[in-house]
């Protein structure tokens, strides 16, 4: 109950920060959400454009252990997943709110969740990662990004909605080691201090998910006459 309460209140504490509390909308926000989006990426600074490519990163490192985790839940984790990519940590406080501890696999793994838990996919998003980071500290003029952040609503809740999706990600990992018969406190502590390259190492490195069938509780047969 705790938990819930504490991610219920961290939601609404970001919604009304972001809409009442951040600083106002710029003129030529939504050309800049296209611009980038479509990679017309001219005269905008590269550190912006890193960023904005990395919070699509982050839905992929969340789906990687939400759509397993969702397995065992009675809420469709699917649904945070593919919302995360449009709002980021506002779609996926209210899962990690509403979710219940699961440390078990029960069935089988299907296309995507045999996609999700490779080795590979983490190595790719690692690697797509680095680049976009090396981009953004390279070629990135900082003093035009912190101008921004302090006067551009749009740029100042995307990096705010970065750093809390860095801050979330550890509180799925227990769970996620749990289903993997993975005790390993260390790794945990590496992964949550390491922000975004922690997770990208776990995804990377983690024991593949084992399949169980479901159990099956025989039925009593009647006693012969």
């Amino acid at each position: 109950m705790v938990r819930k309460i504490v991610f219920g209140l961290l939601w609404l504490g970001f919604i009304v920060y972001a809409f009442f509390l951040a600083p106002p909308e710029q003129p030529g926000t939504f050309e800049l959400i296209k611009n980038l989006s479509i990679a017309q990426w001219q005269g905008i600074n590269p550190l912006v454009i890193a960023l904005f490519n990395l919070m699509g990163i982050w839905p992929l490192i969340y789906s990687a252990v939400v759509f397993i985790d969702g397995r065992g839940q009675k809420i469709p984790a699917w649904l945070f997943a593919i919302a995360s990519f449009a709002v980021g940590a506002f779609a996926l406080l209210p899962y990690l709110a509403l979710r219940q501890s699961n440390k078990k696999f029960v069935g089988k793994k299907n296309a995507l969740l045999k996609l999700l838990d490779s080795r590979v996919t983490g190595f790719v998003l690692t690697v797509a990662t680095v680049i976009l980071v090396t981009y953004g500290f390279t070629s990135g003029d900082w003093g035009n990004f912190v101008q921004q952040w302090q006067t551009n609503r749009f740029i100042h809740v995307m990096s705010l909605d970065f750093c809390l999706l860095c801050l979330l990600f550890p509180t799925l990992i227990s769970d996620d080691m749990a289903r993997r018969s993975w005790e390993s406190p260390q790794l945990f502590w590496l992964i949550a201090l390491i922000p975004l390259f922690g997770p990208l190492i776990y995804l990377c490195i983690r024991p593949p998910l084992s399949e169980a069938c479901a159990e099956v509780i025989p039925t009593e047969q009647p006693a012969a006459n």
